[in-house]
């Protein structure tokens, strides 16, 4: 890779979970906004839950996630009341539209969770949804939580897929970002998952890390496979101090170069594709039997909040402090500081404090963005089909970038718009040309390789 197009395009921009992204959702939008649109929603409308559980019992400096440390479960256990409080509000604002076909645990470290509560969790959501008969159950699993009664209250619950952390398995990087887990811990997880019959495990990596090398990331990368995860997620670490303090713990003089972080990601991938794995949009990959490959090959998969997946809800419900949802009218977001989350779950009212109504521009835009982020391409005919003659100045957008691309780096062919694998690691700066609001308001982002 021409060094030159590295540095050119290893731009600042966001990671396209969701369009407009989240610093441009506002106050303008709020809890009358959200009850309003539950009670539009169609009879059934298939749903996705997602639960945010913000408190980790160690906190690693490289995290981005909303969470804080705590050393007592007081904390804990209060914040699970006003929890079960907004999954009844939710649950009676929505009456029986919902029908549940996913439910995700995420955090923070929902394994932190005592067992009995895991269960009060599943039992509440269970009185207050529907659920489908094949319901897919993801957790999030910090391997030093979990024991026997975790594990099996989880299988209760009726975990189907799990996704684990291992960032990277060498000590000395693992003491520069505060996230000590050894190979055996994870080994011994993955096996007590498995024989509990879940069907899917899913380890995240990272590169880019304080101390990270090619030796670290290969040696890394061959344990992951040698465990033969299902998915392997295999993310940049983003280094956003000016949004989350606790990564000023880390020493940025440590960090690999933006050349350094290109090599590091191009080890890895190349090693977990030549182990038989097929690569999913940017940063994941997955075995040719597991659902998000097929999704992937098939033009099927989506992206939202929880990255990639297979997912075709047509709502995602976010309950718990700062958690996002998406409705057909809009996104929706509730009160990130947990104290203040706590008082309005617990008064009986929505929590959502800021969101985002989505105009039929913001529609297309974000169908061509989520286009290219999961399939590297979209299809004029497509666009047209979906929105029709609406659509038409935003292919001229597409021939516009097409013509004044000189890197290579998306092509024309047909009526599509390609990426070519040139351009595939640049992916994130190729979509930000169709974000109408980049660059307006105050919101930072990372390097985009």
């Amino acid at each position: 890779m021409d060094k030159r197009l590295i540095e050119k395009y290893s731009v600042a921009v966001p990671r396209y979970t969701s369009y407009p992204t989240a610093p441009h959702f506002h106050t303008d939008i709020g809890a009358l906004d959200y009850k309003k649109w539950l009670s539009e929603l169609a009879t059934p409308t298939t749903a996705s839950l997602y639960i945010h559980i913000p408190y980790c019992d160690r906190l690693c400096w490289f995290c981005a996630c909303h969470t804080k440390q705590v050393r007592q479960y007081s904390p804990v256990a209060r914040y699970l009341d006003a929890l079960f409080a907004e999954i009844a509000t939710v649950g009676s604002a929505a009456a029986e539209r919902l029908t549940v076909t996913a439910l995700h645990l995420g955090g923070g470290s929902p394994t932190m969770l005592e067992p009995t509560d895991m269960l009060r969790v599943g039992e509440a959501l269970r009185r207050r949804f529907t659920f489908s008969d094949a319901a897919e159950i993801s957790v999030e699993m910090d391997p030093n939580d979990m024991d026997e009664a975790r594990y099996d209250a989880l299988a209760r619950m009726g975990m189907t897929r799990t996704s684990m952390g291992v960032q990277d398995f060498d000590e000395r990087v693992q003491k520069a970002i505060n996230r000590e887990q050894s190979f055996e811990q994870t080994q011994a997880a993955v096996d007590a998952v498995r024989v509990r019959g879940v069907r899917s495990v899913n380890l995240d990596m990272l590169y880019g890390l304080p101390f990270q090398t090619l030796g670290t990331i290969t040696e890394t990368t061959g344990k992951v496979l040698s465990l033969r995860p299902d998915r392997i997620a295999l993310f940049g670490y983003a280094h956003v101090p000016w949004m989350k303090k606790h990564q000023t713990m880390i020493d940025e003089a440590a960090l690999p170069n933006v050349f350094q972080r290109f090599e590091q990601a191009t080890r890895a991938a190349e090693m977990i594709i030549a182990d038989g794995y097929i690569p999913v949009g940017i940063d994941h990959f997955a075995l040719p039997g597991d659902t998000l490959a097929q999704a992937a090959c098939n033009g099927t998969m989506r992206r939202n909040f929880q990255g990639y997946t297979v997912e075709l809800a047509e709502a995602l419900i976010g309950l718990g402090a700062s958690a996002i949802g998406l409705l057909p009218q809009g996104y929706v977001q509730n009160m990130p500081a947990t104290g203040e989350y706590e008082k309005l779950a617990l008064s009986g009212s929505l929590a959502t404090v800021r969101g985002f109504a989505l105009t039929a521009a913001d529609r297309m835009r974000a169908w061509i963005i989520e286009r290219l982020m999961c399939d590297f391409s979209f299809s004029r005919c497509a666009l047209l089909a979906q929105f029709g003659d609406a659509a038409r100045p935003l292919i001229v957008e597409a021939e516009q970038l097409v013509g004044t691309d000189r890197d290579g780096l998306i092509v024309k062919a047909g009526n599509r718009y390609v990426v070519t694998p040139q351009g595939r690691i640049f992916i994130r700066s190729i979509a930000a040309h169709f974000d109408a609001y980049l660059g307006q308001g105050s919101g930072r982002h990372s390097v985009a390789v």
